[in-house]
C-alpha cells in the first residue's frame, strides 16, 4: 500500500492507492492509478508532479487517514508531518520511503488512471516491514467506489 499525494492550481490532495508497480527499468518508470471517483484524481489530473509514499508496517494510522477521509471534506495534512517537495508536491516526512516523479503519460482506461512518473526525488528510511494490503483491508473508504 502506497499514499499519493498531488499539488495543483493551489490545491493539495492524497490518497491510499493500492495499485502501483515499476514499469520500466531503463528509463526507470513506475506507475500508481489513481481511482476516478476519489477526491485526489481531481488534482493529481492537474499536477506535474506526484509523490508516492510507501508506509511502514505500523504506520496503519497513517493508512486510514488518507484511505478512510474523503479530502474534499477533510485536510488530511493538518494532521501529519510534511513538506514541499520537487515542482511543489507535498512530501510526508514520516513515510518509509518516498518518491517524487514528473508525470510523464496519463492512461486512462475504467474507473482509475494510471499516471506514469518519472522519479526525480527521492528518500526514506532503510530498515522496517512496509504495510502489505492484508494489513490494511479494514480500512473503510472514504468515498464511494463510484
Amino acid at each position: 500500500m502506497c499514499v499519493v499525494t498531488a499539488a495543483a492550481e493551489g490545491r493539495r490532495a492524497g490518497c491510499l492507492v493500492g495499485f502501483f508497480s515499476q514499469c520500466s527499468i531503463r528509463p526507470v518508470r513506475f506507475m500508481v492509478w489513481v481511482s476516478t471517483a476519489n477526491h485526489t484524481y481531481e488534482v493529481a489530473r492537474a499536477a506535474d508532479f506526484l509523490a508516492v509514499h510507501l508506509l511502514g508496517a505500523e504506520q496503519h494510522d497513517l493508512a486510514e487517514l488518507f484511505g478512510g477521509e474523503c479530502g474534499a471534506r477533510t485536510d488530511k495534512f493538518a494532521r501529519v508531518r510534511w513538506r514541499s517537495g520537487h515542482g511543489g508536491t507535498v512530501v510526508l516526512e514520516d513515510a518509509a520511503a518516498w518518491f517524487v516523479g514528473t508525470v510523464v503519460q496519463r492512461v486512462e482506461d475504467g474507473d482509475h488512471v494510471g499516471f506514469v512518473l518519472a522519479p526525480v526525488e527521492w528518500g526514506g528510511r532503510t530498515e522496517g516491514r512496509l504495510l502489505r494490503l492484508r494489513e490494511a483491508i479494514d480500512i473503510a473508504p472514504g468515498h464511494p467506489v463510484d
